[in-house]
């Protein structure tokens, strides 16, 4: 593992999902997040980890900030473990270090958004995938706002070498 991603390009967001993965991707200062799209699963992680490259390579992202489900007691379970492996293999597939950040109840937050902005009232496919990417937004916005210079600590870095 290694410590913080220095960011020199857009920053990219994941939300790992066993169906979809919801993407979000930063503004070119890298200030805010904004939902991009959801990439629907395909036949392997290999095919899902390709897409992700392209629209990685697509924007100019130089980092990748994927979602770790922990539980809500901070503890690493099985979903979070899925996560840890997935992001290896993401890592090693990019070429680039991602960084892990806690994304307990970001898609609470997220649906919360949507209903206020008066998004939520689509058919539920659509609302889903919605949420997905609000949901990698919701993530990217919380890792950018943390590395800002004051910040004293960085989220983990997952290195592709790394076992």
């Amino acid at each position: 593992m290694s410590g913080r991603a220095s960011v020199t390009g857009r920053a990219l967001a994941v939300d790992l999902g066993s169906r979809r993965i919801g993407v979000a991707v930063s503004d070119s200062r890298g200030a805010l997040a904004f939902p991009h799209c959801v990439v629907e699963r395909g036949p392997s992680r290999s095919a899902d980890h390709d897409a992700l490259r392209e629209i990685a390579a697509s924007l100019g992202a130089s980092t990748v900030v994927v979602g770790l489900p922990r539980s809500l007691n901070g503890g690493i379970g099985p979903a979070a473990e899925a996560v840890l492996d997935e992001a290896r293999e993401l890592s090693a597939a990019l070429g680039f270090d991602v960084v892990l950040v806690d994304e307990r109840m970001t898609t609470v937050v997220a649906q919360k958004a949507m209903r206020s902005a008066g998004r939520a009232g689509s058919a539920r496919r659509v609302r889903r995938a919605r949420v997905d990417a609000a949901a990698a937004a919701v993530i990217l916005q919380a890792w950018l706002d943390r590395r800002s210079p004051s910040a004293d600590t960085a989220p983990p870095a997952v290195d592709a070498g790394a076992r």
